[in-house]
C-alpha cells in the first residue's frame, strides 16, 4: 500500500531462506497493523519453512495465480529498474552493476517516487465482457 521498498539482497540465489529474512524485516518494521505479504507461486515462497515462519510472526501469505507477472509489482518494479540503470548501459565489472541496481532502488521513495506511484497501482484493467478462444 506504502510503496516502501524491504530490501533483501545476495549474489547467489533467492530461497526459502531469503524469503524468511524478508518476513523478518517486515515484522521489525513494529507495524501495528495486519501484515499480507502477496508473492508469486516460486517453490521456494510455499515451503513449510516459510509458512510456519509467517504464522508465528502474525504475517498472512497470500498468493497470486500462477502465470500472472502483471499482478506481481515487483515485476514492474524489476521492468521499471531495468529500463533506468541497464538498458544500453555496459558495467565493467559486477560491483558496478549491482551498485547500479541498489542506487535506483535507493531513489524509489525520492527521485522516482512519481513515476513509481503511477506503475505500482493496484488499478488492474478488467474486461466485462469476454470470450475463450477454443
Amino acid at each position: 500500500m506504502s510503496h516502501e521498498l524491504i530490501c533483501v539482497t545476495n549474489d547467489s540465489y533467492i530461497n526459502a531462506e531469503s524469503v524468511c529474512e524478508l518476513l523478518r524485516k517486515i515484522r521489525n518494521l513494529g507495524l501495528t497493523i495486519p501484515i499480507t505479504l502477496v508473492l508469486d507461486n516460486a517453490r521456494y515462497q510455499k515451503c513449510k519453512l516459510v509458512m510456519e515462519l509467517a504464522v508465528s510472526l502474525n504475517i498472512e501469505l497470500q498468493y497470486l495465480p500462477p502465470y500472472s507477472p502483471n499482478l506481481n509489482l515487483i515485476e514492474r518494479l524489476w521492468k521499471f529498474t531495468k529500463k533506468k540503470c541497464l538498458y544500453s548501459i555496459y558495467y565493467d565489472n559486477f560491483p558496478d552493476f549491482k551498485t547500479a541496481i541498489q542506487n535506483c532502488l535507493d531513489q524509489t521513495h525520492t527521485t522516482y517516487k512519481t513515476e513509481l506511484d503511477t506503475l505500482l497501482t493496484r488499478k488492474f484493467q478488467t474486461f466485462s465482457k469476454c470470450q475463450s478462444v477454443a
